[in-house]
């Protein structure tokens, strides 16, 4: 048997279980225990038949010599706290994006990665779907020629609810920071202004708390091209994940991914079943990816592929946005922290 990484898991929720059962079926990871502060019965059955210790708090786990890396998947305000905790008693960290929802903090969590000399990467699946690699490689290998533009559609198929809304910091932190991360991604370098406008088109409850459901960036990357977002939390059609890259020598496209490629033609119209539906089952495999990555950068002593300066950029970018949504001008990036500052504006 080769060498085991193993995995304490932080938070028993959706993406917890998930991440899991992905580390169940990968080579070299073993996951140890699970925390959830809301364990039941439920959550017992659940880590006795995958042979999980499943624990109150993730003391126990921070505690535990044994283990070698933790998976932090409880809600976004302890990402901070348990990231500096791992990183202190020299664990590596896979952290849910975004780490939070202040810049200062996750710079410091950051920082506390960087010192302790731990592996901390960030959860951005998408990097990690086949569509969007091959886009990736397009750019970068010049097949494309020097890059003019980046577009990305983000559509969710149906909102959140609002409990969901009210923590979640708003579409910019929560739902376009997917966006800003593949745009660095795919572009090769960084955003360096945005320029943000939004609205409530879908459902009253997001002005309540400050929020909003529909919205629309454009980018200026470092390397001269130019980049457009848009995001909106409901499309009746389903979930929907475009990009297209335009350059000097041609341009290159991806569409959503489909249950099958059936295309029915009748008398009425042509037509196909809607995309895959949610999140999960589009980037079903991306998870699995991601997960196979992470632990492969421990056991190979590599980088890991989406470190704790990509999440940091990423927020950064979705900061500049929410401020440029807010004062109705564009914003610098790298001006994101003071302005929120002066201006009174954050996330949380």
């Amino acid at each position: 048997m080769g060498a085991q990484v193993r995995i304490g898991m932080i938070g028993a929720g959706r993406i917890g279980k998930i991440h899991t059962d992905n580390l169940l079926a990968c080579p070299g990871a073993e996951v140890v225990a699970i925390s959830d502060p809301c364990a039941d019965a439920a959550l017992e059955e659940w880590g006795a038949v995958r042979n999980i210790a499943v624990l109150p708090d993730s003391d126990a786990i921070m505690a535990n010599p044994g283990i070698d890396a933790v998976f932090i998947c409880s809600p976004t305000n302890t990402h901070v706290p348990l990231i500096k905790q791992a990183a202190l008693v020299g664990k590596h960290i896979f952290c849910e994006k975004p780490v939070s929802l202040d810049l200062a903090r996750t710079a410091a969590a950051v920082e506390a990665a960087h010192t302790a000399g731990v592996k901390l990467q960030i959860g951005f699946n998408r990097r990690f779907d086949h569509n969007f690699k091959r886009i990736r490689e397009l750019v970068q290998d010049g097949t494309i020629g020097s890059l003019h533009m980046v577009k990305i559609t983000s559509r969710d198929p149906s909102p959140p609810s609002p409990d969901y809304i009210r923590l979640s910091g708003g579409i910019f932190i929560d739902m376009m920071i997917h966006d800003f991360d593949m745009a660095r991604y795919i572009a090769g370098c960084e955003i360096e202004e945005v320029y943000a406008q939004g609205e409530v088109l879908i459902d009253p409850i997001f002005a309540t708390y400050g929020d909003l459901d529909t919205a629309v960036v454009t980018l200026k990357f470092a390397n001269g091209a130019l980049g457009v977002i848009d995001n909106s939390r409901q499309a009746v059609y389903g979930y929907d994940q475009r990009l297209e890259v335009l350059g000097a020598r041609g341009s290159a496209a991806i569409a959503n991914d489909y249950p099958n490629t059936a295309v029915i033609s009748t008398a009425s119209g042509i037509y196909r079943d809607k995309p895959l539906h949610f999140f999960l089952e589009r980037y079903h495999e991306a998870y699995k990816e991601e997960t196979r990555q992470f632990i492969d950068a421990i056991i190979h002593k590599r980088s890991v592929p989406v470190d704790g300066n990509d999440g940091l950029q990423a927020e950064q970018a979705a900061l500049a946005a929410l401020i440029s949504s807010r004062l109705k001008r564009p914003v610098k990036v790298s001006e994101a922290l003071q302005l929120s500052r002066q201006e009174g504006l954050s996330f949380a």
